[in-house]
């Protein structure tokens, strides 16, 4: 008796405990609550949410159509968008180039080496690339962050650190005919054995309908001053396909 009153004891104090974490708890006294899903998205839809004005409630005016292209071009059917080519010293490049925080896969365009050093090869360059920028559904792209994103990675992941930028262009526009939004600086910066320490280089993120943006990167280094007019040059030859 003495041991089944003590059994029934332990039982009901058993029971109450329960009770009371069932109906003051979280109603899982056996695990916790499942987390949020994981966000899925790419880099620059979570850090760039796509706009929510409706196409209807955006600026109806067209830009007017850009003049048909002319002479060599470099087309990249991944990004969407095609652009002037230039014969020599530029080669066509043919790697892929994924550096930075963002990874942007720079498979397409013109380089050629400025200078080779301890640290490797410095190059002058004019690469295209398709990033993720959106939701599957979204209609557009907050150009402006996405292009702010991409210059920052740009800035942090692509040069010697610390650097001072000297900024030069940094506006929505219109390349070829799409919307568009350019970054123009020139960051000093010096790193021991690299001749080079100055750099004129652009970023252009573009909107070519997809959710994923079109990328251009054109960089000069400052002992190369003589291709700086290939920057702008470049950007006014864009041409959607």
């Amino acid at each position: 008796m003495i041991f089944g009153g003590v059994a029934g004891a332990i039982v009901a104090i058993g029971l109450t405990v329960l009770l009371i974490v069932i109906v003051g708890g979280d109603g899982h006294p056996f695990g916790s609550k499942a987390g949020p899903p994981a966000d899925v998205r790419p880099p620059l839809a979570q850090a760039c949410p796509a706009p929510t004005v409706a196409p209807s409630a955006a600026p109806t005016a067209v830009p007017s159509a850009p003049p048909p292209a002319a002479g060599e071009r470099t087309v990249d059917d991944v990004a969407g968008i095609s652009y002037q080519r230039y014969g020599a010293p530029w080669e066509t490049w043919t790697d892929v180039w994924e550096a930075g925080t963002l990874r942007v896969p720079y498979r397409v365009g013109q380089h050629f080496v400025t200078e080779v050093y301890r640290g490797g090869s410095y190059h002058a360059s004019i690469l295209s690339a398709a990033v993720p920028a959106a939701d599957n559904d979204a209609v557009t792209l907050d150009l402006e962050c996405v292009g702010r994103q991409v210059a920052a990675d740009v800035r942090a992941e692509y040069y010697p650190q610390p650097n001072r930028m000297e900024p030069l262009r940094d506006e929505v526009t219109t390349l070829g005919g799409r919307p568009a939004w350019v970054s123009e600086f020139r960051l000093h910066f010096s790193e021991a054995g690299l001749t080079a320490t100055e750099e004129l280089s652009a970023v252009a993120v573009i909107d070519v309908g997809k959710p994923a943006a079109a990328i251009l990167y054109v960089s000069v280094p400052g002992t190369h001053k003589q291709f700086d007019h290939v920057i702008d040059e470049v950007l006014e030859s864009v041409r959607p396909l």
